[in-house]
């Protein structure tokens, strides 16, 4: 049985988004109300390479804009279950935002929420591509990289009736899973050394740091805490778009009310992922202009480097195994701080 029939099966009311059958796309989309009674669909195609859901461009008659829908898997991993409701969490996100507007400046307008497949429509930001390139040579301009702060330290600052909303806890434990545990796991699964030769040796030896798996395990319980700041929950390149308009953040599917150091510490340990020069660095907490515990961010930092380094979501990265256990080194060096 296929994924798709699988899928019906169990959600039989349910539209399962796909780009090769058009007739039955616009269809669905005249009974959403999102295209008009004199609107034509006339090409759908995949727009990007999500890791966690289907996504699609739209173009019509009038316009253009993207479906999104979150599948009970990863969409990258289909052996890898996911939870179905986070694109409720996201729409729910966008939704809160819309009157902020430092956060909706910068992110795409909320067309329309199908609650029953799943299923998002957003405003197609146009050509753009992501910032994933920085792991390649490219380097952020101050500029945008002052946006990005900004643009984090409003998103921590906003208050919200009903975070139970926000809660997200599926997604969390998922999240959990990946960042603080598996990647610490021995005979996890991870063949590291066919991503870079020698690598298995240097998550051995983190994995057998006691003093280092006990502070990562603490640090993951906080995860799952409850907290006072609404974060994006996976801030990091492939969540920045570049546009002709400037910069943009999509996805905020990881959404929860938590600690602000989880998202700065992300941002910090993706800058020295992709080798960012040292000022750069340093301008994050420069132009964080709110309450921050810096010792903390650090270690959510080191967490992070960690789990893209010997975990399953890797990254597109240039680096030799030297380079890597000088990162993992610097992980150890933080969160053992």
């Amino acid at each position: 049985m296929t994924r798709k029939e699988e899928f019906l099966q169990q959600h039989p009311t349910a539209y399962f988004l796909a780009a090769d059958d058009l007739a039955a796309l616009a269809s669905y989309l005249h009974q959403r109300g999102w295209l008009a009674s004199d609107e034509c669909l006339q090409r759908a195609e995949k727009a990007g390479e999500g890791n966690m859901n289907y996504t699609l461009r739209i173009q019509t008659s009038a316009r253009s804009f993207i479906l999104k829908q979150a599948r009970p898997w990863v969409e990258k991993y289909p052996s890898i279950a996911a939870p179905w409701e986070r694109a409720l969490v996201e729409g729910r996100f966008y939704e809160a935002v819309q009157n902020q507007p430092t956060i909706a400046a910068l992110m795409p307008k909320l067309i329309g929420v199908d609650a029953d497949a799943h299923i998002l429509a957003l405003e197609d930001l146009g050509a753009a591509r992501d910032f994933t390139t920085l792991y390649h040579g490219d380097v952020l301009i101050e500029a945008q990289l002052a946006e990005l702060v900004r643009w984090l330290v409003a998103l921590h600052q906003t208050v919200l009736d009903h975070q139970a909303a926000f809660a997200n806890r599926a997604m969390r434990a998922l999240n959990h899973q990946h960042i603080f545990e598996l990647p610490l796991q021995a005979n996890n699964g991870l063949d590291l050394d066919a991503i870079t030769p020698g690598l298995m040796d240097e998550a051995r030896a983190l994995q057998a740091d006691d003093a280092y798996v006990e502070r990562v395990r603490e640090l993951g319980a906080m995860y799952l805490q409850d907290g006072a700041a609404l974060l994006h929950g996976d801030y990091f390149p492939g969540s920045w778009l570049q546009t002709a308009a400037g910069v943009r953040v999509i996805d905020p599917e990881f959404c929860f009310f938590g600690p602000p150091e989880f998202d700065v510490g992300v941002l910090l340990a993706h800058l020295h992922l992709a080798q960012q020069p040292t000022e750069l660095i340093a301008q994050v907490l420069h132009e964080y202009h709110a309450s921050l515990d810096e010792a903390l961010t650090w270690k959510f930092a080191g967490v992070e480097i960690m789990r893209r380094l010997l975990g399953v979501a890797q990254l597109p990265l240039e680096c030799d195994l030297p380079e890597k256990a000088r990162l993992l080194a610097l992980s150890r060096e933080w969160i053992l701080a």
